[in-house]
């Protein structure tokens, strides 16, 4: 009989993380591969955005049992700091996201090459630092409107970043709110369908570190060339490396500082005298200190009660 095959749990913790990521940046990728190469007939941003909130569901459903769901170097990060996650892990986990969206985006790559050979021009990939069109290359990663500036796409990825996390915090949080495990993963997914509806058309939106650099490299190695780095004097990429960390940490602050912190307090000046209700801890106390003598013995009296009648049995 063969010994049952053991995998360790950090490996396990660790390819569910790649699994994730990889189904979230397939579908998301793969929505914007299918809207750009049939120029809107099959999708449009609106199919973009949904393709990000169920790939975003889909992936974090595989792996939350697993390893957490986190699929996103900046929440793990961010838990991290708040002493919800071990740092030792934290470069395995990293590693696992960023390969897992760096094989998503290969996936995408060679499933739709044929569509996206057309962008070629002259036989090349091409995407200049002065065009204020990337191309096929958009396919991939972010890159912003005509009209946006460096500063503002910070500012946008650090807000939409911290309400993603916030949204996080207080979903799978027991203690702040009663949803199921079973729904958590929908409502992150809105959570970012919401976002992505609301911020989205000034230069994209990551709210994930692996989600863009990771499919940025491989438009690198695939063709586009340094480019993709270069685009506006190397003054765009940086912003969905810096702007998630920093919102996801902004947005674990402020749930764990105030709304959490608050939320104990508030809870901790109701008397339990005044309580509506009773917790499982006060109904345990109430029924194991019942006046069992005096119900036994009332029972006692009304059973002798009971025997002195006349009853007949057989007429029951």
């Amino acid at each position: 009989m063969c010994k049952r095959f053991h995998v360790p749990s950090l490996f396990r913790a660790a390819f569910a993380e790649f699994m994730g990521t990889y189904i979230l940046v397939v579908i998301g990728n793969g929505s914007i591969a299918q809207s750009q190469l049939t120029n809107g007939e099959k999708g449009d941003y609106f199919t973009i955005n949904w393709g990000w909130a169920l790939g975003c569901s889909l992936g974090i459903l595989l792996s939350a049992n697993i390893s957490g769901g986190h699929l996103n170097p900046a929440v793990t990060l961010a838990l991290a700091l708040v002493r919800h996650f071990p740092w030792k892990k934290l470069p395995v986990y990293w590693c696992a996201q960023y390969l897992g969206a760096m094989a998503a985006s290969g996936t995408v790559l060679g499933v739709y090459y044929e569509g996206i050979l057309e962008g070629k021009v002259g036989g090349e990939f091409r995407i200049r630092k002065n065009i204020t069109e990337p191309g096929m290359a958009s396919i991939f990663a972010n890159y912003p409107a005509p009209y946006s500036s460096a500063s503002i796409g910070l500012v946008e990825e650090i807000l939409s970043t911290m309400i993603f996390m916030l949204v996080i915090c207080v979903v799978t949080d027991k203690r702040y709110s009663c949803v199921p495990n079973f729904l958590q993963p929908l409502y992150i997914g809105f959570a970012l369908l919401a976002i992505g509806v609301a911020y989205g058309s000034n230069g994209g939106y990551a709210l994930n570190p692996a989600r863009d650099l990771a499919p940025r490299l491989v438009s690198f190695l695939a063709g586009w060339g340094p480019g993709v780095f270069s685009f506006r004097d190397y003054n765009w990429f940086w912003i969905f490396l810096v702007g998630p960390h920093v919102g996801a940490i902004l947005g674990v602050c402020i749930f764990h500082l105030i709304l959490k912190k608050g939320s104990a307090e508030t809870s901790e000046l109701a008397s339990p005298t005044t309580s509506s209700s009773m917790d499982s801890r006060q109904w345990q106390h109430f029924t194991t200190h019942l006046p069992k003598v005096e119900f036994q013995e009332h029972y006692q009296c009304h059973e002798e009660n009971h025997k002195s009648r006349d009853y007949n049995t057989n007429t029951l």
